[in-house]
């Protein structure tokens, strides 16, 4: 079983103990095994190219203990601070889990039923010579999901929205676009300016430049956000025009700048799950600029999906609003320099 972000047993994982807060436990969750981070997976197979040729031989791998299916979702749920409570079933065979797997994870019903076939049997390590044979000293479960969720994380920064989505507008689709397990709101607007002139306001947005549309929407949310021990709208900005990555603009955090090119903000108001806030300038064919808005949210639960989805609505005219503020405050400086 391998552990690692884009894995399979990695991706039913997650989606299964994200979206289920009761989950069935069928006999096979309790069935051990012996995971590894696909990291080391990748590491034995680069030195075997290093060793000498001889005769053929057959290596076990795996992490350093024994651990259930069922033990690796509750270490993935305990990292991402989540309260799972467990019904213990006798009858769900490997067919009916995989109809049932194939309901609330993105994997399809015959894959997921050679996944569970391939549970009901252990697969822990039974002998040791992989340790003896090769320097690699696989992790343990801890580390390797703390490994996968961070790259992860790595993965959803470098996305360049321009490329993974369609550049024609807005999301067509109501509620947004997913991936993986982050929900995604993505939208262009086209400016007659130059890429430096349009990434002004973006680098100057929040604090006592506002947000650039419904302003007092914002300055209610902070509030809400302070009702639950949040920071609230409190904060401001260290800076009116420079900013770096660490800083906090309002109840953002700043987590990437590319100057004249891209700004990522984080969430630290309170919410069912994480969010970011992205803008990315790049130059138009013909002159000019076209600029990104990106609203990313990654869900804790059906909670978090319920949020997402309730205020889907209200981001349809606010987040627009923003973009559409961006753009006429861009071609604004861009007339007047000192504007």
């Amino acid at each position: 079983m391998v552990i690692g972000s884009g894995s399979l047993s990695f991706e039913l994982v997650r989606a299964l103990v994200r979206k289920l807060p009761v989950m069935l436990w069928p006999k096979w969750v309790s069935t051990e095994a012996s995971p590894i981070a696909i990291r080391d997976v990748l590491s034995y197979l680069m030195e075997t190219l290093d060793m000498p040729l001889g005769d053929s031989k057959i290596y076990q791998i795996g992490g350093p203990e024994p651990v259930s299916y069922g033990g690796i979702m509750d270490e993935y749920a305990r990292q991402r601070g989540l309260k799972r409570i467990r019904i213990r079933v006798p009858f769900l065979s490997p067919r009916i889990s995989s109809l049932w797997l194939g309901l609330v994870t993105p994997v399809y019903a015959r894959i997921g039923r050679k996944l569970v076939e391939g549970l009901r049997n252990p697969t822990v390590v039974t002998n040791d010579a992989a340790l003896q044979d090769f320097s690699i000293r696989p992790v343990g479960i801890e580390k390797a999901i703390q490994r996968a969720i961070e790259r992860e994380d790595e993965e959803m920064v470098e996305t360049r929205w321009s490329d993974a989505l369609s550049s024609a507008g807005p999301t067509p689709r109501w509620g947004g676009e997913a991936f993986g397990s982050r929900l995604v709101d993505s939208r262009t607007i086209d400016v007659d300016v130059p890429p430096d002139c349009a990434f002004v306001p973006i680098q100057r947005i929040g604090g006592d430049a506002g947000w650039y549309y419904g302003e007092w929407l914002w300055k209610i949310r902070g509030f809400m956000d302070m009702l639950v021990g949040g920071v609230g709208f409190r904060r401001g900005r260290r800076h009116a025009s420079n900013v770096h990555v660490g800083d906090a603009i309002d109840f953002w955090r700043v987590e990437l700048i590319e100057p004249n090119q891209r700004l990522r903000l984080a969430a630290e108001m309170k919410l069912p799950g994480r969010g970011w806030l992205d803008y990315e300038v790049c130059p138009r064919d013909g002159g000019g600029s076209r600029i990104r808005q990106t609203a990313e949210f990654d869900p804790a639960g059906l909670f978090g999906l319920f949020y997402w989805y309730s205020v889907w609505p209200l981001h349809q005219f606010v987040f627009a609003g923003m973009l559409r503020g961006v753009a006429k405050r861009a071609e604004a400086v861009c007339n007047d320099p000192q504007n």
